[in-house]
C-alpha cells in the first residue's frame, strides 16, 4: 500500500534548506504512526511535482532518510518505510485521579506570585514593536554565526561539544573576555576572577544568593530591573529601594546598615540614566564606609554611540568590593543566555560552586561558537551595525516624540536601545499597551519597575531595537493619539 503523495506538504514558515524540511516531513510521520511499516513512499518524481522542487532534492532526502535506517529501497521498486525505522510506543494513558496533596502547605516558597513583563508570542508579527532588548534578524551577523557554530561542532572542538567541563568555562572564552571586554571598561581580570553565566539574571540571582541571607540588607533603584525585585524578595533579606534622579542612584540616600547595593551605573534600569564619575567616585567611598559590596549591572555598555561611556565603577574600585556584571544578550540575542560576572577570587569561587550545583555549566557548544564569533572580529563588525542602525532610529524616534508632543522621563546620555516615557497622570500604560496591541503596537508598561504599593502607573519604555526608522513615526502617532484619547 502507498501513501498518497497529498498526505505530503512543505510549511510556509519551515526553516532549514527544502531537503532538511523533506527529511523533517517524513521521519515525523514515521515518528508520529501516521506512516507505517512497509508502505511505499510517492516516487522522487511525483513528489518533486507535487512539492514543486527539484527532483535531486527528494532524491537526496530519501538518501539521507535511507542511511538513518528510516526508509528501505527494493530495487528499483521505490522507497517504503523501513522495519528498523522507530515506533511510536503504544501506551494507553493512566485514567487521571483526584490530587490529595495540600499545595498551600506543600510549597514552602512561592515563585510566581511576582510581576513580570510579557510580551505577546506573536510581536515579530507587528508593525510597530517598541520591545526592549530583542534582537532585529536584519542586524544580526546570522551567516558567520552559523559557520561558528559548524566550526565548534569540528572534530577539533569535540571535547569541547561533548565534554563535562564540571565546574569550569571555556577557555577561549574567558579569554577573550580579559583580554578584550573588559579592559574597554577598564577592567583587568585574571581567568580565575571570571565566572560565565546564564545571561546577567543568572549572575544577579548568584550573586543575591551569595551575598544576601535573612538578616542581611540590600539597596536596589527604585525604579529598576522588575526581576532583580523578585530575586530579592525570595531571598530572606530587607531590601531597600531608592529613587534614582536624572544622574542615577545617590550615594547619600543609601541608609546605614546595608550589606549590598545593586546599581545600574552606565544605563540606569529602565530609566537610562548615567552616573557621572563623580557620583560613582561617591558611592564606592559610600561603599567603603559601610563596609558594603557593590553589584554593578553594566548592560548595554557597548550601545554607547552617542559618546564614549564612562568608566565602570569596577574599574574605579580599589577594595575589590565590587561585583561586575555583564551580558552578550543585548549585543547579540537574548536567546544565546550567555553573561558573565566578574569579582574577587574568593567571591567567584563560591560562585562557581553554587554554580556547579544548579546547572554545572552553560553548554560548552554555546560558550565555543561564541567565542568564535568574539575572536573572529565578528561582534565587533556587529556592534559597529548595531550602533549605526540605532543613531538612526534614535534620532527618528525622538523627532517623532517631540512632534507628536509626548513626554521623555529619561533617555541614555551615551546611546541605549530605549527610551523611558511618562505618560498624563490619569494614564495606567498597562490598559494603554493592550489598547495599542489591537493597532500592532507594542509598548512596555512601567508600573513593574517600580517598588512599593504605590507604584507610578503612567511610565512605559520605548525600545527601538527591533522596528525599523521608517516606521517609527506612525508607531508614535498611533500612541500619541491613544493617549490622548484615553
Amino acid at each position: 500500500m502507498g501513501i498518497s503523495v497529498d498526505t505530503f506538504f512543505l510549511k510556509p514558515d519551515g526553516q532549514g534548506t527544502l531537503q532538511a524540511q523533506i527529511q523533517q516531513m517524513i521521519a515525523e510521520g514515521i515518528l508520529s504512526g501516521r506512516f507505517h511499516v512497509g508502505e511505499k513512499l510517492p516516487s522522487s518524481r511525483k513528489l518533486a511535482t507535487h512539492l514543486g522542487v527539484s527532483r535531486i532534492t527528494v532524491t537526496l532526502a530519501y538518501t539521507e532518510l535511507l542511511a538513518n535506517d528510516y526508509l528501505s529501497s527494493k530495487g528499483r521498486s521505490g522507497y517504503y518505510v523501513s522495519q528498523n525505522a522507530p515506533v511510536p510506543p503504544k501506551y494507553t494513558p493512566v485514567e487521571r485521579r483526584e490530587e490529595t496533596v495540600d499545595w498551600n502547605y506543600a510549597l514552602a516558597r512561592r515563585f510566581s506570585d511576582g510581576e513580570f513583563l510579557t510580551k505577546p508570542p506573536d510581536w515579530r508579527d507587528y508593525r510597530y514593536p517598541f520591545i526592549y532588548g530583542q534582537a532585529d534578524r536584519t542586524l544580526f551577523d546570522h551567516a558567520n554565526w552559523r559557520l561558528c557554530a559548524v566550526r565548534a561542532l569540528g572534530h577539533k572542538d569535540f571535547d569541547s561539544l561533548t565534554g563535562d567541563y564540571v565546574d569550569q568555562d571555556d577557555p577561549l572564552l574567558i579569554e577573550f573576555i580579559a583580554r578584550h571586554t573588559l579592559p574597554r571598561r577598564g577592567i583587568a581580570a585574571r581567568p580565575e576572577e571570571i565566572l560565565i553565566t546564564l545571561g546577567a539574571q543568572n549572575a544577579l540571582w548568584l550573586a543575591s544568593r551569595i551575598l544576601l541571607r535573612h538578616g542581611r540588607k540590600a539597596a536596589i533603584e527604585d525604579p529598576s530591573y522588575y526581576a532583580l525585585q523578585e530575586i530579592l524578595r525570595c531571598s530572606d533579606a530587607t531590601a531597600t529601594a531608592l529613587r534614582v534622579d536624572k544622574d542615577g542612584l545617590p550615594a547619600n540616600t543609601i541608609p546605614d546598615g546595608t550589606d549590598v547595593i545593586f546599581t545600574t551605573p552606565s544605563h540606569q534600569c529602565p530609566t537610562t540614566a548615567t552616573m557621572p564619575v563623580n557620583r560613582r567616585h561617591d558611592l564606592l567611598k559610600r561603599a567603603r564606609d559601610l563596609d558594603a559590596i557593590i553589584v554593578e549591572d553594566d548592560y548595554e555598555f557597548e550601545m554607547a554611540f552617542l559618546g564614549a561611556p564612562s568608566p565602570a565603577l569596577k574599574s574605579l574600585d580599589k577594595d575589590g568590593r565590587v561585583v561586575y556584571v555583564g551580558s552578550f544578550s543585548k549585543s547579540l540575542f537574548p536567546g544565546l543566555r550567555l553573561g558573565y560576572m566578574v569579582g574577587s577570587e574568593a567571591f567567584i569561587r563560591e560562585a562557581r560552586a553554587l554554580r556547579s550545583l544548579v546547572f554545572r555549566h552553560p553548554p560548552g557548544h554555546v560558550q565555543r561558537t561564541a567565542a568564535y564569533f568574539l575572536s573572529l572580529g565578528h561582534y565587533d563588525a556587529q556592534i559597529r551595525r548595531m550602533s549605526k542602525a540605532f543613531l538612526n532610529r534614535r534620532k527618528t524616534i525622538e523627532e517623532a516624540i517631540n512632534s507628536y508632543g509626548l513626554t521623555v522621563a529619561g533617555r541614555g546620555v551615551f546611546g541605549g536601545s530605549s527610551i523611558w516615557m511618562k505618560a498624563p497622570d490619569h494614564v495606567d500604560t498597562s490598559v494603554l499597551s493592550q489598547t495599542l496591541q489591537q493597532q500592532s503596537v507594542h509598548i512596555e508598561p512601567g508600573a513593574s519597575f517600580f517598588s512599593g504599593p504605590d507604584r507610578p502607573k503612567n511610565h512605559y519604555r520605548l525600545g527601538y531595537s527591533s522596528i525599523s526608522s521608517e516606521r517609527i513615526p506612525q508607531g508614535i502617532e498611533r500612541i500619541a493619539s491613544a493617549i490622548r484619547a484615553y
